[in-house]
């Protein structure tokens, strides 16, 4: 099904273009984040043992409302959409900024946005901050695929709350848990169930790890024996998981959209006032050559974030395909727009004190995340049904 004949399917194509609504919340949040996450501030965090700034991730989740975009305002959420969440996410891979939004406001806020669960009131609120405890190398779901978790699900114990169960297990390498209050859990139990942990309560163990990228900081998870609430069980509990981890890796792609749009800006503004030979560097024909290259491949990451932020908001049955071809176009684009800013920045480009590496690192991890573009190549193949690349080469020249 191409983009198009998924727009008809939906009742209309979607409108790419920024409305005046998403211009004006991006204003908000990047004058937000300039003042309380410049880089120089977020560099020197990350040589601390707290690189994640609560303050900032206070302020735009409660002052500006971003951590309760997608909660109904049934819930005291702002009822918005996808489109305006990307736009938030693009703004917080352009700071770097050391913030849970993608772990809190986007992935736990969709694991729970159909469920109606009590704690939408608190993220929506911006006083609680929760996390899905799943690997951040965790690929999306397939239609009918299964989560494998190495956590377990017991019986309550004496004196528990009912309707209360016991979880036993690890969970390696999740992000925004080590500022999270509230864990998502899913459980391999009879049957599969997503419960909401208490990240401080006994039997709960946050194990920082080190992480390519300082700014988003993983840790590994224990439970031992650890009461829980179940949010939902069986097929619910599934679609939640899947829900999460399919908006999640659609708004990593417009957070790496962001990320290589602030790398281009800053090298394009260097080579104009870096001189050699009596003139600026950015005249040789070749440094234009790389950027404009760099200019084409974000061009193109921008329409598949795009489409695939109006996708999840309309509920298009293209939305898989479209999230699979943003991730995979995003993840390759953000890598090269970094690695293009460390080099044509010449020696500075290299030294810890240029942010440059900040946004490579960045740029990097979030390529790896929620699913390689490879991976998403790969996928996005058997979505369209494309044949193996074997096929395709028996095929006559002639034929094509």
């Amino acid at each position: 099904m191409t983009a198009t004949d998924a727009g008809r399917t939906a009742g209309r194509i979607p409108d790419l273009r920024y409305q005046e609504a998403e211009n004006d919340l991006r204003a908000a949040v990047r004058d937000l984040l300039d003042d309380r996450c410049p880089w120089p501030s977020v560099l020197a965090r990350t040589e601390t043992d707290q690189p994640n700034d609560p303050a900032a991730w206070r302020s735009l989740a409660t002052e500006l409302g971003c951590a309760g975009l997608l909660i109904p305002e049934s819930y005291g959420g702002a009822g918005a959409t996808y489109r305006e969440a990307a736009v938030v996410a693009e703004e917080t891979g352009r700071a770097v900024a050391p913030v849970p939004y993608l772990g809190s406001a986007v992935v736990a806020t969709a694991a729970l946005l159909d469920s109606g669960d009590e704690l939408l009131k608190g993220l929506a609120e911006g006083q609680v901050t929760a996390t899905l405890a799943v690997g951040f190398g965790q690929t999306p779901l397939g239609a009918g695929e299964g989560l494998a978790t190495a956590v377990r699900v017991g019986g309550p114990r004496p004196g528990d709350q009912a309707g209360r169960a016991r979880l036993t297990g690890t969970v390696a390498g999740v992000a925004d848990a080590l500022l999270a209050d509230v864990l998502l859990v899913p459980g391999d139990g009879v049957p599969f169930g997503l419960y909401a942990v208490d990240a401080s309560a006994p039997g709960v163990r946050r194990t920082p790890v080190v992480s390519l990228d300082a700014t988003r900081p993983l840790c590994d998870l224990a439970f031992e024996a650890v009461p829980a609430r179940a949010v939902a069980t069986g097929a619910a509990a599934s679609r939640a998981v899947a829900s999460a981890l399919a908006a999640g890796a659609a708004m990593l792609a417009c957070e790496q959209l962001g990320t290589a749009q602030r790398c281009l800006d800053m090298t394009v503004a260097y080579v104009k006032e870096r001189r050699q030979f009596a003139r600026p560097v950015g005249s040789f024909q070749a440094l234009k050559h790389r950027l404009a290259d760099v200019w084409v491949q974000l061009t193109q990451a921008r329409a598949a974030a795009r489409y695939a932020a109006a996708c999840l908001a309309d509920g298009n049955p293209d939305t898989p395909v479209a999230i699979a071809l943003a991730k995979a176009a995003c993840g390759d684009a953000a890598v090269h727009a970094a690695q293009e800013c460390v080099q044509l920045h010449g020696g500075i480009g290299f030294t810890w004190e240029h942010p440059a590496h900040l946004l490579l690192k960045r740029a990097k991890s979030g390529s790896m995340a929620f699913g390689t573009p490879d991976r998403h190549r790969a996928a996005l193949a058997a979505l369209v049904n494309l044949p193996p690349a074997a096929e395709v080469d028996d095929h006559d020249p002639e034929d094509f």
